[in-house]
């Protein structure tokens, strides 16, 4: 059942009680949330890149394809508003297009009344293979999951939510 394993002390806990003993004087509550969540990351990336990388895919060569199958018919964007979709960075677009082409997966197209604006579009192959990772992914996903209930999934999103908001927030603060 969600929720209902006992959870025994791990390695933040530990860390915790040595600085405790080391440094009393220092608040390490912090660690409480950001080291179990930089924890768990790790934990989140090596399964999902172990998964995506099972079908031959880069995790960045799947988050262009997700983006692309995600825009819509005719699935295609430019490198710049793939860079502006959110989950690929503007650095090395290019070079993940260029892979992405070479294996089937999309193909360029330039706009015909202008020719500089070059359009990434997914094959049939690219749509078929996006698809079929996704629909794992998110598996792979609920299966990492199952241990939160649905309630207990809603908070945390609702948590990281405004924690992500927290540290921009205290990035202009410490701006100012």
């Amino acid at each position: 059942m969600a929720g209902s394993r006992r959870v025994a002390p791990d390695a933040v806990a530990k860390v915790i009680e040595d600085w405790a003993r080391e440094r009393p004087e220092l608040d390490t509550s912090p660690l409480e949330v950001l080291a179990r969540l930089h924890r768990s990351f790790l934990r989140y990336s090596a399964r999902l890149t172990a998964s995506i990388e099972s079908h031959g895919l880069s995790v960045a060569g799947f988050d262009v394809l997700t983006a692309l199958r995600r825009s819509g018919e005719p699935y295609r964007l430019t490198a710049g508003q793939l860079a502006d979709s959110g989950l690929v960075s503007s650095a090395g677009v290019t070079l993940r297009i260029d892979r992405l082409e070479k294996d089937g997966l999309i193909t360029r197209e330039r706009e015909p009344g202008d020719r500089r604006v070059v359009y990434s579009c997914l094959t049939e192959k690219g749509r078929e293979t996006v698809d079929t990772v996704f629909a794992e992914h998110l598996d792979n996903e609920h299966h990492m999951l199952q241990g939160l209930s649905p309630s207990e999934r809603r908070q945390l999103a609702r948590l990281l939510r405004k924690l992500e908001t927290s540290i921009l927030d205290s990035n202009e603060q410490r701006a100012d």
